[in-house]
């Protein structure tokens, strides 16, 4: 099978993230596409907490807006294989059960009260030097909005016919 990786392109540099297509093809097909027509570039990364997660995907920058290709909510999809079990893990974010939009996640750490609650699209496979610099911005102590703006700038699509 074909494993599709993309590269998140920040301000802070590049990290790389094997997506996991064949266990929740839904939910890799938004993303690939949502990637494909530039829908995330310029989007803030508006939610970072230390230990815990870096939101971005929202193209709003408030943390309540984001739409799927579909133009409407999609349903999770939960995988036995498939655990917040390190650092790296990239998530789609909700708003409560089936409520998938744009935006995404990548945790800091294992979250395992995360697991069968956000559907996992992938894992950072590569550009670890870039997600410890972004645990590392600080941050409003009420929000977790970073103080100075950080984006994802684009990203690119890679299909690799096997993994790297």
């Amino acid at each position: 099978g074909v494993i599709m990786s993309v590269t998140l392109h920040t301000d802070l540099g590049d990290i790389k993230i094997e997506l996991q297509c064949e266990a929740v093809p839904k939910a890799c097909e938004n993303f690939l596409a949502l990637c494909a027509s530039g829908y995330y570039n310029d989007c803030l990364f508006h939610r970072n907490i230390k230990e815990f997660m870096v939101q971005t995907g929202d193209p709003t920058g408030t943390g309540k807006g984001g739409t799927s290709i579909w133009g409407k909510k999609f349903e999770d999809t939960f995988c036995e294989t498939l655990k917040h079990s390190a650092r790296g893990v990239v998530s789609m974010a909700n708003a409560g059960p089936d409520t998938n939009g744009s935006q995404f996640f990548i945790t800091y750490a294992k979250q395992p009260h995360l697991d069968m609650k956000y559907t996992i699209i992938g894992k950072v496979i590569d550009g670890w030097e870039t997600l410890d610099d972004l645990e590392k911005v600080p941050v409003h102590e009420k929000t977790f909005r970073p103080l100075t703006e950080i984006r994802l700038r684009r990203v690119t699509i890679h299909a690799n016919p096997l993994a790297d």
